[in-house]
């Protein structure tokens, strides 16, 4: 074990498992391996399907440092699926909007969720040991509801065999070792996995040659507002390029460009670390560092990531740079694509290979966000003269002309990942029909009676129909569909309207557990409804 792991939290302490004294290797439905943020939500997920579910983590709880800070509206609906968005709406810092500067000058600025009608804002900042506590604490609370989880502190995995049907685990602990198998292991030790190591696997992309120094100080200071404030060449000459978010606790997170080619251990020394800082604050600002880093961007990913009964997710399956917030939010979207799948075919609902559109749709997903990340790396760290001035004159028009601010590029924010065309997706027959609420998108949120509309979606198959009829429920080959009815007269405010009828009078769609459109229409037809629920269930 690593000794110089510093807890943020120690909520896993190590304990002796029955599967130690246990005269054979003990047979696990689902291991998860890595008991970080995307390790805890797959635990939660499987668990609150009633599915038993243990983690192996080789800490005992939370690491120190903010790490992942940006967590956006769709990760947390996600977590308000499991119960535990609450809390971390309550502790983070709540913010839509974002500044863009050029040196000194204000280029524009950007509103994230200018829209009303939604419970979650488009982001909020926390420090994602605050967003991993809440997620243990309720798994805790799961556990005492009956929910099958169990996380194991200390528990390190040294050696693995893949079998057809199963993998066996070599586990180490303070005890010495011992071994389990499991029928389904899910890899989530993040972005240097033991596990795709063991398993002789690796990343395919592009490591950046550019560095960033990542500083987390405590100030107490109201020079800067609740907002993102990106700069380009700051006049304060300490980065080549500067971010600065606040998080909760008086924390402020502040990133500097600073080159390809430094010490990476002289520059973490705290008074070069506190030369940066002086000179973007002013030497009279008084603050305290709680934690430094220095990181490189890479856009990569796993060739695959479904191999037989071993499933990677998260950091442990792609990689992005950290402007745009697409980390640990596209690993949220991972667990929530793979959960209800996994518990599919485990209840034996669903064959085999609807775990082949995990890969399908998430290596999707993950190359939508490399391809951001990718855009917006060139755009920070112009490689050539001509890009430089290339992108310096996109910021000079920016500043006076709406047409150029799009081509300005701090890093897309995170948005959820639309499945265009893919295995799963099926028919569009709703004329006029919203492009947002196209088969394959997210569902939005919308204002319904006196809550909103994804909380009244649940977590199955979903019949939503607005002014339209339908069955109250429909059985395909075992799996059920229940109907949610509205009219498009429970919003006042017409944003149900607005997000899924368009110009159409009525609806019906087809809404899959992770709350993705599966297919709609503008009637109901029990054929063409049947056939999309197969479909979603990957039986056609």
């Amino acid at each position: 074990m690593d000794d110089r792991y510093q807890l943020a939290f120690r909520l896993y302490p190590y304990e002796r498992s029955a599967d130690q004294d246990a005269a054979a290797p003990v047979r696990h439905p689902v291991v998860v391996m890595g008991g970080g943020p995307i390790g805890i939500a797959t635990a939660l997920d499987l668990g609150l399907q009633g599915i038993p579910v243990t983690v192996l983590d080789d800490h005992e709880g939370i690491g120190m440092g903010s790490r992942a800070i940006c967590f956006a509206k769709r990760c947390l609906e996600i977590a308000d699926r499991y119960g535990c968005a609450q809390p971390m709406l309550d502790k983070g810092v709540v913010w839509n909007l974002g500044k863009v500067f050029h040196e000194d000058r204000k280029v524009y600025e950007f509103n994230l969720l200018p829209e009303e009608g939604h419970r979650f804002p488009a982001f909020i900042n926390l420090q994602q040991p605050y967003f991993e506590k809440f997620m243990v604490e309720r798994v805790r609370a799961a556990q005492a509801e009956g929910a099958p989880i169990e996380i194991r502190g200390k528990n390190r995995v040294e050696r693995i065999e893949t079998k057809a049907d199963h993998t066996i685990l070599h586990i180490d602990t303070p005890e010495g070792p011992y071994t389990i198998h499991a029928d389904w292991l899910i890899g989530a030790d993040g972005a240097s996995s033991p596990l795709r190591g063991m398993m002789g696997l690796d990343f395919e992309g592009r490591v950046f040659q550019d560095s960033f120094l990542i500083a987390d100080i405590r100030m107490l200071s109201d020079s800067f507002p609740t907002e993102r404030w990106f700069w380009f060449e700051p006049s304060h000459g300490a980065g080549a390029s500067t971010l600065l978010h606040k998080q909760p606790d008086d924390v402020w997170r502040v990133d500097f460009q600073i080159g390809w080619d430094v010490d990476r251990a002289e520059e973490l020394k705290e008074e070069n670390v506190r030369r940066r800082l002086d000179a973007m604050l002013g030497g009279d600002v008084a603050y305290e560092i709680v934690w430094s880093s220095i990181y490189t961007f890479q856009c990569r990913r796993m060739k695959q990531f479904r191999h037989g009964r071993v499933i990677f997710a998260g950091d442990a399956a792609h990689q992005v740079s950290p402007f745009g917030a697409r980390g640990a939010n596209s690993g949220m979207q991972d667990v929530d694509n793979l959960g209800w799948k996994l518990g599919m075919v485990i209840r034996g609902e669903a064959p085999d290979r609807l775990l082949d559109s995990y890969h399908e749709e998430r290596a999707f997903g993950a190359d939508e966000n490399i391809l951001n990340s990718t855009r917006a790396t060139d755009f920070i760290t112009p490689k050539s003269t001509a890009s430089h001035m290339f992108r310096n004159a996109v910021l000079d028009l920016a500043e006076h002309h709406a047409f150029a601010r799009p081509l300005v590029n701090s890093g897309r924010l995170s948005v959820p990942c639309t499945y265009d065309g893919l295995s799963l997706t099926g028919a569009d027959a709703l004329p006029g029909g919203p492009a947002r609420t196209r088969p394959g998108s997210p569902c939005p949120d919308a204002p319904v009676g006196n809550g909103y509309l994804l909380n009244a979606l649940g977590g199955g198959f979903t019949i939503l129909t607005l002014d339209a009829e339908a069955p109250e429920t429909l059985t395909e080959d075992g799996v059920t569909a229940r109907r949610h009815a509205l009219s498009a007269r429970d919003d006042a405010s017409g944003a149900l309207a607005e997000r899924y009828l368009g110009s159409a009078d009525r609806a019906v769609y087809l809404v899959r557990p992770d709350q993705h459109v599966v297919a709609r229409w503008d009637r109901y037809d029990e054929t063409a409804l049947r056939a999309a629920l197969r479909r979603a269930c990957g039986k056609e």
